[in-house]
C-alpha cells in the first residue's frame, strides 16, 4: 500500500528531530519550523539569507548531535540528549540562544570550529538553496540495511516525509514528476547527496556503519532521498495515500 509512514522535522538544523502525526504544508515553503534556526560556528561566513550547511554545527563534524531529539512548544524548542539532559529555549531570545550555545558546546570536539551564535532564516536552512521538503523511501532504507547487514534508523537521513509502498530505489526515477500526498502536491526536483552524518547511529551519537561506502559500492553514488518543492499546500497525515503524476 502506498502510504505516508513517517513525518519528521528539525526545528534547529542538526539539533534534534521531532516526529509529527500530521502537518500543513504551504506552497513554496519547508515544513513549518523545519530548520528555521541553525547554530553558526566561529568560522562561518554567513549570507544575509540562506547560507550553506558548512557554516553551521552538523552531525558530520559533531556526531553527538545526531542523538538529540526536539519538540516545538509554542515559540520554544525543547531539546533532549542522552548525556546533556533537557533544555527548553526560544532561539530568537538572545539569552536563550546563549544558553543553547553553552549547553551544546560540550558535544563539539575541541579540534572543530566552536558554536558562537544562533541564526534564523524564515525560508528554512535546508541543504538546498531554496525551500524544500525531503522525500525518502522506507523500501530503499530496508534494501540498504540488508546490504550493510544492520538495521538502519531512518533518523540517520534526517528526512521529512518517508513513504511506504515504492520499490527500492524507484524514487530516483521521479525527478520532474509530481507527488500527491493527502491534500498537498509536491514537485520532485533533485536527488540528495549524503555526508558522513548518515554513518552515525542516532540512538547513541556514535559512528556505526559506513553508509557512504555501501552506497558507493552498490550504486556508484552517495545519494539517498529526494528534494521536493511544495506546489500546492494542504494537510498531510500519517497513513495518507500517495500517488505520482
Amino acid at each position: 500500500m502506498n502510504r505516508l509512514a513517517l513525518i519528521t522535522r528539525h526545528p534547529i538544523k542538526a539539533h534534534g528531530r521531532e516526529l509529527l502525526a500530521s502537518v500543513v504544508l504551504s506552497e513554496g515553503k519547508t515544513l513549518p519550523f523545519d530548520r528555521l534556526w541553525a547554530v553558526a560556528h566561529e568560522a562561518a561566513k554567513l549570507s544575509d539569507g540562506w547560507s550553506s550547511c558548512n557554516n553551521f554545527l552538523r552531525g558530520v563534524k559533531t556526531p553527538q548531535l545526531m542523538a538529540m531529539e526536539a519538540a516545538m512548544q509554542g515559540d520554544h524548542v525543547r531539546l533532549t540528549h542522552p548525556t546533556l539532559g533537557a533544555l527548553t529555549v526560544n532561539p530568537d531570545d538572545p539569552a536563550d540562544a546563549a544558553r543553547l550555545i553553552a549547553w551544546v558546546t560540550p558535544l563539539v570536539p575541541a579540534n572543530r570550529a566552536q558554536p558562537v551564535r544562533v541564526v534564523r532564516h524564515d525560508g528554512g536552512l535546508t541543504d538546498s538553496d531554496y525551500p524544500t521538503v525531503s522525500i525518502l523511501s522506507l523500501a530503499s532504507l530496508t534494501d540498504l540495511s540488508a546490504r550493510m547487514g544492520m538495521e538502519l534508523s531512518p533518523h540517520r537521513f534526517r528526512g521529512n516525509l518517508w513513504l511506504e509502498g515504492a520499490a527500492p530505489w524507484e524514487e530516483f526515477s521521479w525527478i520532474g514528476r509530481r507527488l500527491q500526498i493527502g491534500a498537498a502536491t509536491l514537485e520532485i526536483t533533485e536527488r540528495i547527496t549524503r555526508c558522513r552524518a548518515t554513518c552515525v547511529e542516532p540512538s547513541t551519537g556514535e559512528v556505526m556503519g559506513e553508509t557512504l561506502d555501501a552506497l558507493e559500492n552498490a550504486f556508484g553514488h552517495k545519494d539517498f532521498g529526494l528534494c521536493a518543492k511544495v506546489v500546492q499546500g494542504g494537510k498531510v497525515a500519517l497513513g495518507d495515500a500517495w500517488s505520482l503524476t
